[in-house]
């Protein structure tokens, strides 16, 4: 859990401001009476406070909930907060109320005062020994969520998706309008907020149904705006939809009344609409017959990003059809192979289509490292850096350490400022709002200048301006060696839209020739044509001439693509010397959104 706090703590935005606050017998405070700005000391320093926990007995929810409260409170009345910006606690525990007010309806009307709907609160127990239904009724009557995660699973690795669910607030106040006239008994249709990562869902009856249309107001607000939206959406009937979420809204009313009567008046609507519409509740059982049965494949999503910025997530029911403007992927994408690529621990190839024949090279980077694969940034805009994770070097191999792709960057600045962080679990796609997309599920997500189509697990293609393509493929190991790492490999499938003055690693060669010289006894070159190519193959070295410069080679043979293609190709040896521009480390950036080498200005999107 607090690997899990760390990796929290370094997701936190340089706008952010936060606290720690540890409970058992006592309340412990990190940064008393404040909350602080994120900074590097200031994550520094409270990494060594988490580090340095540990339980000592005894759980006091109410004196916790309390501080925090207390804490948000004082800094939104002493701040100059931006109404738009969003507050919240996440409160997480692995045991019941032992220290201090241990009554939960205490706790929660406690909680309800101090919080006075001003921020959200979000719940999280661990383990068996936790008190589900006042964590749930906690988050329930805060505007919050709430989770659970027991003992024996991975509790860092949930901890973290839960963030990235709610740590990127996208819009507040959020309101959903139909015309009076069209709609009736509409479910929920005003939210406090909504979350990267989060979805909001609404169904109701229609009254009309002679329309084909439905005509759709939301109004909502953002860090930098309020935002109205109008629009018409055609109309489908999904009853089931509207039933199940009618049923949840029920079940939820009756977990938060403390009036019995009115508990069991929800207990039975809920259970007349859940044998109507046939869904399980906890006051309904489905029973089933072997015989028959089948199971359908689930719809893959799309995703669209609207021209305003609002990301919609859009996924149709099962048996339904999809609305009008809704694209299933039902097949895998066709992905253009190419040999121009940056995979493995890591493998350079570079491919000469005119010379009929490619290069490799290998760059023995340190852990840590960010190496500037592409760097077109005054022309094109665009920049790829790829960011180096160190594991053991195999046994009886020559190196010290290996190191592999654990993250890849891509900036664009042209049209419009954008980036993608890319890692084998997850990717950030930010073209002014943040929108995290879950490798393991496959999707397609556009904007102006922008596409990203996910295959799940498998890679991910990013296209810019339709002149600009890039593969990253997804390398998991479901049992690792010690010597493995999940990683990813970077491949150059169209690079039509950048200049000619590209750079970096792979960049530098997209617009050049090399010519291959074959090398005679008395150490004199002769220029071989591009049909005798072939039959140099059995010749072990060469020569290279790169930019006016010699590169003595050696023949090699790498597998590139998982494997499924093989390369022939000439190796340069000790970090690509002389064939490249300057040394290797002349391509370290100094973060992963650094725009510039040492081959120019150096600038940050």
């Amino acid at each position: 859990t607090k690997e899990a706090l760390f990796t929290i703590l370094q997701d936190l935005r340089p706008e952010d401001h936060f606290n720690i606050i540890g409970f058992s017998n006592r309340i412990k405070v990190w940064q008393q009476d404040r909350l602080v700005p994120v900074t590097p000391n200031n994550i520094r320093d409270a990494k060594k406070y988490i580090h340095n926990m540990s339980p000592t007995g005894g759980t006091n929810i109410n004196g916790a909930l309390q501080t925090g409260a207390k804490l948000l409170n004082d800094y939104i009345a002493q701040n100059d907060i931006d109404a738009r910006s969003v507050s919240l606690i996440i409160f997480l525990t692995d045991g019941r109320p032992t220290v201090g007010e241990t009554q939960s309806s205490k706790i929660l009307s406690n909680t309800k005062d101090a919080i006075r709907d001003k921020f959200c609160l979000f719940t999280i127990g661990i383990g068996n020994d936790v008190d589900h239904k006042l964590l749930e009724r906690m988050a329930l009557e805060n505007c919050g969520m709430t989770r659970h995660f027991q003992e024996d699973e991975d509790a860092a690795s949930h901890l973290k998706g839960f963030y990235d669910e709610i740590g990127t607030p996208l819009l507040s106040d959020i309101r959903v309008d139909y015309p009076e006239d069209n709609v009736e008994q509409v479910t929920q249709n005003f939210f406090p907020n909504y979350f990267n990562g989060s979805e909001i869902i609404i169904a109701g009856k229609l009254i009309n149904h002679t329309s084909d249309s439905l005509h759709v107001e939301v109004t909502a607000s953002n860090s930098k705006k309020y935002i109205l939206l109008k629009t018409d959406v055609a109309i489908d009937l999904p009853s089931r939809a509207w039933s199940y979420l009618t049923i949840k809204e029920l079940l939820n009313s009756r977990l938060k009344s403390d009036d019995d009567r009115e508990r069991d008046y929800l207990m039975e609507k809920a259970k007349s609409m859940a044998l109507t519409y046939n869904f399980v509740t906890p006051f309904t059982v489905l029973k089933m017959r072997e015989a028959g049965l089948h199971s359908e494949p689930p719809q893959e999503e799309y995703i669209s990003p609207s021209t305003d910025g609002i990301g919609e997530k859009l996924q149709s029911l099962q048996g339904h059809k999809a609305p009008p403007g809704i694209r299933r992927q039902q097949d895998k994408q066709r992905i253009k192979i190419s040999k121009t690529s940056a995979d493995g621990d890591p493998h350079f190839v570079i491919d000469f289509p005119s010379s009929k024949f490619s290069v490799c090279f290998n760059i023995d980077g340190e852990p840590g490292d960010i190496l500037r694969l592409v760097s077109d940034h005054k022309e094109s805009g665009v920049t790829v850096n790829g960011q180096l994770i160190g594991a053991p070097a195999p046994p009886n191999g020559h190196k010290k350490h290996r190191t592999y792709f654990s993250t890849i960057t891509i900036l664009s600045n042209k049209p419009e400022r954008s980036y993608l962080e890319i890692t084998p679990k997850r990717i950030i796609l930010d073209d002014g709002e943040r929108l995290l997309l879950s490798c393991d599920r496959s999707a397609v997500v556009r904007s102006r200048s922008l596409e990203v189509s996910i295959s799940a697990n498998s890679n991910i293609t990013v296209t810019i301006r339709d002149t600009i393509s890039f593969v990253i493929l997804i390398h998991h190991y479901k049992k690792p060696a010690p010597y493995q790492r999940n990683h990813l490999g970077f491949y150059i499938s169209n690079s039509k839209g950048l200049s000619s003055d590209s750079h970096g690693l792979l960049g530098q060669f997209l617009n050049h020739e090399v010519k291959l010289l074959q090398e005679s006894l008395n150490t004199s070159h002769q220029q071989v044509g591009q049909n005798q190519t072939e039959a140099l193959k059995p010749n072990p070295t060469n020569t290279l001439k790169v930019k006016g410069r010699l590169v003595p080679v050696v023949w090699k043979q790498r597998r590139i693509y998982n494997g499924q293609q093989e390369v022939d190709c000439w190796f340069a040896k000790n970090n690509a010397d002389k064939l490249i521009d300057g040394s290797y480390k002349d391509y370290l950036a100094s973060h992963p959104f650094d725009t510039g080498t040492s081959f120019g200005t150096i600038n940050s999107l």
